[in-house]
């Protein structure tokens, strides 16, 4: 069905605020998908906190010149699905390469994400790396393991003035002359 003129404005307008309020998009090819397959991956996706939708690839080209952002090459071929997070961007490529890696209908062509293009094993293989709140654990116990550290090491030295200090207590002290 052809849309109007105002129809592909109003959906360009729409890519262009996705696009814009993404920390990631996942850009895939689904060709030969079922709709309840693809139903399915919605819900997994929309789950992890992000979006998945179906564009047209002339409308979302424009979106994405308009946004100043790069594509990755060849990426808007074909059937193209895209794959919007808004915050977990690993959490978004891993339910997505894990739904590619047992359908053989949807293959990963590329990602862009803070800005910068990544092809589609990169995109892959930062499905790889682990969900952004074990991230921010790793983080965390990186940060703190300094403090720790330090904590242990003043309070060892005091503990061990203390046991000295109670040695010498304990001991008679000769009276003087």
């Amino acid at each position: 069905m052809a849309q109007s003129k105002t129809q592909k404005r109003e959906l360009t307008v729409d890519y262009q605020k996705m696009v814009r309020n993404s920390q990631g998009i996942i850009l895939t090819a689904f060709s030969g998908l079922k709709t309840q397959q693809l139903e399915g991956l919605r819900r997994k996706v929309r789950e992890m906190g992000g979006e998945f939708h179906v564009v047209k690839n002339t409308l979302m080209e424009r979106a994405f010149l308009e946004a100043s952002l790069p594509l990755p090459g060849g990426t808007l071929q074909g059937t193209t699905a895209v794959g919007v997070a808004s915050e977990d961007v690993p959490g978004l490529a891993k339910t997505i390469v894990e739904f590619a890696r047992t359908s053989e209908f949807l293959k990963v062509k590329g990602a862009v994400i803070g800005g910068v293009a990544y092809s589609a094993q990169q995109a892959e293989r930062l499905a790889d790396l682990p969900p952004l709140p074990v991230l921010r654990a790793q983080l965390l116990g990186m940060i703190n393991a300094p403090a720790s550290r330090l904590a242990g090491v003043v309070a060892g030295s005091v503990r061990q003035l203390v046991n000295v200090v109670q040695a010498y207590a304990k001991t008679e002290v000769p009276a003087a002359g």
